[in-house]
């Protein structure tokens, strides 16, 4: 169980850390936490490869637990900005962020083990692109919209239902939904650039264990 430790804790760090991030706006159209989350990912598929599937879901189990635990924690913690007191983590993003993160990791590991024996990139980068979407689309739908506000009566998230084009351009829908999209397309872009850590920390483990 050791060796599976680093995993379980760098797990447990990219979902307190993104639930904190993802309050946060980079720009028009992407929050912060855009950028730390596909990591998760790379944890996923990196314990895969070197382990195997039934310690890949372990992982992502006791990854879940205790980044829930951690994101529960932070619902009761008060931070100050702006003259107003705040959560370190909405038990709406606590929430979204659990769910999204468990459909979506271990729907990445089947994926993966599906495909473990084509060419060594098809089953990091098509279990990441597919577990992404399902991250996205599960994770802002619970989080920000409009439709489940009585999961937190008192998390005022109106500021995610503004009107506006799709990302500046399209047509027009809440703004919740071009943070959603913006959001998937850095995953997909995340989810390429990964292949090369993939593909280094996995020769080293592999090196490592033979």
């Amino acid at each position: 169980m050791n060796k599976y430790l680093p995993g379980i804790f760098a797990m447990a760090a990219v979902v307190v850390a993104s639930n904190v991030l993802v309050q946060f706006l980079y720009g028009d159209w992407l929050t912060w936490g855009a950028f730390t989350y596909p990591i998760a990912f790379l944890v996923t598929d990196v314990m895969n490869r070197v382990y195997g599937v039934g310690p890949a879901r372990r992982v992502v189990i006791a990854g879940f637990i205790v980044g829930v635990i951690c994101s529960l924690i932070g619902t009761q913690i008060m931070l100050q900005g702006d003259g107003f007191s705040y959560p370190a983590v909405t038990l709406r993003i606590a929430i979204g962020s659990g769910t999204a993160f468990l459909v979506a990791q271990l729907t990445d590991v089947a994926v993966f083990n599906r495909l473990r024996e084509g060419a060594w990139w098809r089953a990091p980068l098509a279990s990441t692109l597919i577990g992404s979407s399902l991250d996205t689309a599960i994770f802002f739908t619970i989080a920000f919209s409009g439709a489940l506000t009585f999961v937190e009566p008192g998390n005022d998230v109106s500021w995610a239902g503004e009107m506006l084009p799709l990302l500046g351009t399209g047509p027009v829908a809440p703004l919740w939904v071009s943070l959603a999209v913006a959001d998937w397309m850095v995953k997909l872009s995340l989810a390429l650039l990964a292949l090369v850590p993939f593909r280094i920390i996995v020769g080293s483990l592999t090196a490592r264990t033979t």
